[in-house]
């Protein structure tokens, strides 16, 4: 499942941008092919990000996968509830599954995102 108004990166992050906040999570494609994901170690709060710099680490019952920043900001929020509940990811990984929100200070890295239907041809080539 891809969803709609995200954007996306070929490291298979989403962001979700309202205003000068993006919200980031790991999407559907990677949440299936990590598998149960058993622990989610979180960015600090206030850390400064590049684009693609590393965000947060993913573990699962087969790997642990860095997450990237999709975009250049600073971290203002994480989801506390992972910390508990990290299959919330696979559950629900546009949802309750979202690891941090970042306040962007470089509008143009969103540029070299995709949108939903870019994101779909990018998954059939792989």
């Amino acid at each position: 499942m891809i969803a709609e108004g995200l954007l996306y990166t070929k490291e298979n992050e989403w962001a979700k941008v309202e205003g000068q906040t993006a919200t980031i999570g790991i999407t559907d494609y990677a949440q299936e092919q990590l598998g149960e994901i058993t622990f989610v170690e979180m960015p600090a709060i206030g850390k400064n990000v590049k684009q693609k710099d590393e965000l947060a680490v993913v573990e699962s019952s087969k790997a642990a996968s860095d997450v990237y920043s999709p975009v250049t900001g600073k971290v203002t929020e994480v989801n506390s509830k992972l910390e508990s509940n990290p299959e919330l990811i696979n559950n629900d990984c546009y949802g309750s599954g979202w690891i941090c929100k970042v306040k962007i200070t470089d509008e143009r890295t969103m540029e070299n995102l995709m949108d939903s239907k870019q994101y779909e041809e990018y998954l059939k080539g792989l």
